[in-house]
């Protein structure tokens, strides 16, 4: 593949939005969160919790005292590739706010990155 076609790959393919959680298992707290780049997400979350700089004091709190073993992540919902950037913001606040009642979690706003 030439580097023009690797360009225009590169432009073209497509990144999973959507919502995740990440569940603490000992406490069972959960925090839910969106994310523009699902794919990365679990690996920023983790570096930032092992290295003690996560903004969500709750959730570092949680993995200092239990450790990484007792931490979880799940995607519950990708969204559609072609949803407007216009759009997207929206419909993120929409199907957190849902994933929140559902699970029963109180808004935790610092779990997002978009």
């Amino acid at each position: 593949m030439n580097r023009r076609e690797a360009r225009r790959e590169f432009k073209t393919k497509k990144t999973p939005k959507g919502i995740f959680i990440i569940r603490c298992t000992v406490s069972g707290e959960v925090w839910v969160g969106i994310s523009a780049p699902l794919a990365t997400e679990m690996n920023g979350a983790w570096y930032q919790l092992r290295n003690g700089l996560h903004q969500n004091k709750r959730m570092q709190a949680a993995w200092n005292q239990y450790g990484e073993n007792a931490f979880t992540y799940e995607v519950l919902e990708t969204f559609d590739d072609e949803l407007s950037p216009l759009l997207l913001k929206d419909h993120f606040a929409q199907r957190r706010k849902h994933w929140e009642d559902a699970m029963g979690v109180a808004a935790q706003s610092e779990t997002s990155r978009s």
